[in-house]
């Protein structure tokens, strides 16, 4: 389980192709760093993958070509940046709201819209997940717990501090830019749940 909270950006150093695999090797902050071992899950990005190796700063990780499909982590170069958070753990504050780390669709950044105090993106809300998709609502775009701001019929709104802008990747999307959108969790099963009981009548 992850919370949403971004705790560090990590660097590709390397991507390594096989068929239908890739491994990418990413130097990770020191902070994050400490009791970190081979098995332990990190969301990069917000898509949770699991370390396979360690060499100081330098940690690996496998993508099956499932991940590779659906998520932006197919889409990384070496250099570019990734937005990172360890598993929680049972204790930890929970400052933005559970998340699995499993991405649900990708989304395309429509439309940048700086302010004096807050930056709102609008993003292309992706097919099937509009009935999850509502005002006030929480979202998780790359790795990041967010509060949805305004939603239409085929996009989503979400107004960015400037903290979140210097902590996390989205300080320097662009449009035409692809994120990884997982829905809240809670939310995704009231709706199915209440879906099932209603088709049952």
């Amino acid at each position: 389980m992850f919370t949403g909270i971004v705790q560090g950006q990590g660097t590709v150093l390397e991507i390594i192709d096989k068929a239908d695999f890739r491994t990418h090797v990413v130097r990770l902050p020191a902070a994050l760093l400490p009791g970190l071992e081979p098995g332990a899950s990190v969301a990069h990005n917000g898509c949770c993958l699991t370390v396979t190796r360690i060499e100081g700063d330098r940690v690996s990780f496998d993508l099956m070509a499932e991940t590779l499909r659906v998520t932006n982590l197919g889409r990384l170069r070496t250099g570019d940046s990734v937005n990172l958070e360890r598993a929680a753990r049972f204790g930890d504050e929970i400052g933005g709201h559970a998340m699995s780390g499993h991405i649900m669709a990708q989304g395309e950044l429509l439309e940048r819209v700086e302010r004096d105090t807050n930056t709102c993106l609008w993003f292309a809300l992706p097919a099937g997940l509009a009935k999850y998709v509502f005002t006030k609502g929480y979202i998780g775009i790359d790795g990041i717990s967010l509060t949805l701001g305004e939603v239409k019929a085929d996009r989503f709104a979400v107004h960015l501090i400037p903290e979140t802008l210097a902590r996390t990747n989205l300080g320097t999307i662009l449009p035409g830019d692809r994120v990884n959108i997982e829905i809240d969790p809670q939310t995704q099963a009231i709706v199915d749940t209440v879906e099932r009981v209603l088709a049952g009548r």
